[in-house]
C-alpha cells in the first residue's frame, strides 16, 4: 500500500477568534427551513426521556449470560482477588504448562481466564461472540493481543536504543532534554507497573509496518462487525517513540506561561491566559526568536481580532505554522534568555524515520474513513503523551471535517488533564472541525509516580483516586455541556466505575467514592475549593449540573458512548446496551499462548479493582442463587 508524505509541521489557519471561556459557549443554530434536519435532536423534536438503568437488577444485567458463563466469571474475578495467587500467578501458569502439556493447558485457560478476558484466536473464531453481544445491545472494539514476548533485558536494551538519537548515543550531540523526557535504563521495560495497556518497543520500520498491517485488520473487521464500529490503536506501534517532539511541546508552553508570569498573569487557568501583543514582541525580539520584520508578519488583525492580545492557541499555532523542523527542535533557556537546540543536528534517517510514522498514521486514518470506523489513539506515558497528542490532533483536523472520526485519550488521573480538555474543545471550536475524546483514569500511575520520584521531576499524577474522580468528573461535565450545544462532538467514557457511569447518566445523586465530605483528606478538599460546584456535589451529595438527561442528550443521538473491558463489569455494560445506549466491550483476540502477558494484566488489575469493591462478584453470586431458586440454572439467553 503506497503511503502519502505527510507534514507533522504543517497546520491549518486558524478561524476567525471565538469567545475564549472555560465554560462550553451556546451555538446559535441556523433557522430550520423546509425539509431541514433538526441540528441538536433533543430540543427539536418532542422524544421519550433518556431510559433508566439498574445496575442492581441482576436478571437483567445477566440475561445474556448462561450459568456456567456467570460461575466462570465469579471463578475468575475471584481468584484475581486472591494476593496471594496473584504474586505467583506466573510460576503457577508456567507448572500447569509443565504438568498439563501445551493441549490441556490450552483448553484450562480456555475455560477459565482466557475464556473470560480473550474472545478467540482469529476474526473468525471471536464473530459469534461479537453478534451475541450485539444482539443484547452491545458492541465490539476489536485489538490483537498478541505482544511480543521480551526479556525485561532485551527490553530494556531496546528501549535505550529507540529513545536516544544517534549523534546522543555517539557522544557527537548533548541533549538539552528535561529530565523526564529522557530514556532512563531503570525504567528500560515499560512494562513495569502497567496494569492496563499494552506495551510496544520499537524495533525496526519493518515491525512498525506489520503492527500498521495488523491495526489495518483490525478496522477491517470492526467495520464488518458493526454499523458504528471503533478500533483502537498505539503511536508508539507505529514508529520510534517521540521524546524529543514531547520536551518541545512541553517546553514551548511553559515558555507562554513563563512571559505570563512576567506579564503579572501567573496562576490563570491557560485557557483564560492571555498575552499583551506589544509585551509580548519584545520578549521575542529579545531571545532572538524572530526579527521585528518577521514578527510583524505574524501579529496581524487575523490572528489578533480586535483583542490585541494572544492566548495558548494562538501562540503555538503560530510558531508551528512558521517554524521548519530544524528550527522547531530549539527551546529557551529561562537563565540566559537565547534558544538554544536541544541536539546540534538529526540524522537524515531519524528524519525519515518520523516522516513514515505519520504515513502509517494516515494509512489508518483513510482506512477507517473509507469502512466507516472511529480511531481511538490511545494515551501513553506522559513523556511521549505532548507528541501523541500532538499528533492525534494533526488527524483530528484534517479527518474530523464531517464528524467524529478520530478520538483522542484523556488521561484524568493527571493534573493538567482539564486544562488539555478544555483547550482541544476550544481549538475545535475555532477551526470548525468535530471534537472526539475518550476519558479515562489512567494506565500508568505506578510507573508515573515512581519514574518521578527516582529521575528526580514533579510527579505529574494527581494525589488521590478521590481526586482523580474529581478531575475524571468535572472534564466529563464540561465535554457534556460542549455536547449539548455541538450535535457533531462525541465523547467515549471509558470507565469500569458505576458511580462515573451513574454521573454521565446523572439518575439520582451522584458521590464520589466517599460518604461526604469529612473523609476527604484536607489537602484534596483544598484542591477541590476552587470548584464550589463540585464541593457541593461531595458534600451534598447532589448533581450541581445535568447529565445526560438534563442536557437532553439522547442515547439516540450517539454522541455518548461507554467502554469497558470483556469480561468486566457486565452488570454495567449491558443494562446500558439494553437499555439503548450506545455501549462498546474493547474485545482482544489472539492464540492462547501470545495473549498471556495480556491476561497477566487483566488478573493484576482485577486484583485493584474486585479486592476493594467486591461489587460485581456480589452481583453474581446473587443471581446465581436467584436461578437456583427459581429452577433457572439452564436459563437460555434470549
Amino acid at each position: 500500500m503506497g503511503l502519502r508524505r505527510t507534514s507533522w509541521m504543517h497546520l491549518s489557519a486558524l478561524c476567525r477568534r471565538a469567545p475564549l471561556s472555560t465554560a462550553p459557549a451556546a451555538r446559535e443554530q441556523p433557522a430550520a427551513g423546509p425539509g431541514a434536519e433538526p441540528v441538536c435532536g433533543p430540543a427539536e423534536t418532542a422524544r421519550p426521556p433518556v431510559p433508566a438503568v439498574d445496575f442492581g437488577n441482576t436478571q437483567e444485567a445477566y440475561r445474556s449470560r448462561r450459568s456456567w458463563e456467570l460461575a466462570r466469571s465469579l471463578l475468575v474475578l475471584s481468584l484475581c482477588a486472591s494476593p496471594a495467587l496473584l504474586a505467583r500467578h506466573e510460576q503457577l501458569l508456567h507448572l500447569a504448562r509443565k504438568l498439563l502439556g501445551q493441549r490441556l493447558f490450552n483448553t484450562l485457560m480456555k475455560m477459565t481466564f482466557y475464556g473470560q478476558f480473550v474472545a478467540g484466536e482469529d476474526q473468525e473464531s471471536i464473530r459469534p461472540l461479537i453478534q451475541h453481544n450485539r444482539a443484547f445491545g452491545v458492541g465490539s472494539i476489536l485489538d490483537y493481543g498478541v505482544e511480543e514476548d521480551l526479556t525485561p533485558e532485551e527490553a530494556e536494551r531496546t528501549e535505550m536504543e529507540s529513545c536516544s538519537s544517534a549523534l546522543e548515543r555517539d557522544g557527537c550531540g548533548v541533549s538539552k532534554r528535561e529530565k523526564q523526557f529522557q530514556a532512563h535504563r531503570a525504567f528500560g521495560d515499560r512494562r513495569d507497573g502497567v496494569t492496563s495497556a499494552r506495551t510496544y518497543f520499537y524495533a525496526s520500520e519493518a515491525k512498525c509496518d506489520s503492527h500498521m498491517e495488523t491495526f489495518l485488520h483490525c478496522i477491517e473487521a470492526s467495520g464488518g462487525a458493526s454499523e458504528d464500529g471503533f478500533s483502537a490503536i498505539k503511536l508508539t506501534a507505529l514508529g520510534r517513540p517521540q521524546f524529543l517532539f514531547s520536551d518541545v511541546l512541553t517546553k514551548w508552553r511553559r515558555f507562554f506561561h513563563h512571559v505570563a508570569a512576567e506579564q503579572g498573569k501567573a496562576g490563570l487557568a491557560a485557557v483564560d491566559t492571555k498575552l499583551e501583543v506589544a509585551a509580548l514582541q519584545e520578549s521575542v525580539v529579545k531571545m532572538g526568536i524572530a526579527s521585528r520584520a518577521e514578527i510583524e508578519d505574524w501579529f496581524t488583525a487575523e490572528t489578533l481580532g480586535v483583542s490585541g492580545t494572544l492566548d495558548l492557541l494562538d501562540w503555538c499555532s503560530l510558531i508551528d505554522s512558521r517554524t521548519e523542523l530544524s528550527r522547531h527542535l530549539v527551546v529557551p533557556n529561562m537563565q540566559t534568555g537565547r534558544l538554544e537546540p536541544l541536539l546540534s543536528q538529526f540524522t537524515e534517517e531519524e528524519e525519515r524515520q518520523m516522516t513514515r510514522m505519520l504515513q502509517r498514521m494516515d494509512v489508518l486514518a483513510k482506512k477507517a474513513n473509507q469502512v466507516g470506523v472511529r480511531l481511538m489513539v490511545d494515551a501513553e506515558q506522559t513523556y511521549f503523551q505532548p507528541a501523541i497528542s500532538r499528533l492525534t490532533l494533526e488527524m483530528q483536523r484534517r479527518f474530523n471535517v464531517e464528524r467524529p472520526l478520530i478520538f483522542n485519550t484523556f488521561q484524568c488521573y493527571l493534573r493538567d488533564a482539564y486544562d488539555n480538555v478544555i483547550l482541544d474543545v476550544e481549538l475545535a471550536r475555532r477551526e470548525g472541525w468535530c471534537f472526539g475524546a475518550k476519558l479515562v483514569r489512567g494506565a500508568y500511575m505506578a510507573q508515573e509516580r515512581a519514574r518521578a520520584l527516582e529521575v528526580g521531576y514533579e510527579d505529574p499524577i494527581n494525589p488521590t483516586y478521590e481526586a482523580t474522580s474529581a478531575v475524571y468528573h468535572r472534564c466529563l461535565d464540561y465535554v457534556l455541556e460542549e455536547l449539548k450545544h455541538n450535535a457533531r462532538a462525541a465523547v467515549m467514557v471509558a470507565s469500569h466505575n458505576e458511580d462515573t457511569v451513574r454521573f454521565t447518566l446523572r439518575r439520582g445523586p451522584c458521590v464520589f467514592d466517599v460518604c461526604s465530605a469529612s473523609q476527604l483528606r484536607p489537602s484534596i478538599l483544598q484542591r477541590l475549593s476552587g470548584h464550589q460546584w463540585l464541593v457541593t456535589e461531595v458534600c451534598t451529595g447532589q448533581p450541581a449540573r445535568g447529565g445526560m438527561e438534563e442536557l437532553g442528550l439522547h442515547p439516540a443521538d450517539r454522541q455518548v458512548y461507554f467502554g469497558q473491558l470483556l469480561g468486566m463489569c457486565d452488570h454495567i455494560s449491558f443494562p446500558l446496551g439494553q437499555a439503548g445506549f450506545p455501549v462498546y466491550k474493547y474485545v482482544p483476540y489472539g492464540p492462547v499462548m501470545e495473549v498471556l502477558p495480556y491476561l497477566s494484566r487483566r488478573a493484576l488489575e482485577n486484583s485493584g479493582v474486585m479486592k476493594g469493591a467486591q461489587r460485581e462478584r456480589q452481583l453474581l453470586w446473587q443471581e446465581l442463587k436467584r436461578r437456583l431458586c427459581t429452577r433457572r440454572l439452564f436459563h437460555q439467553p434470549a
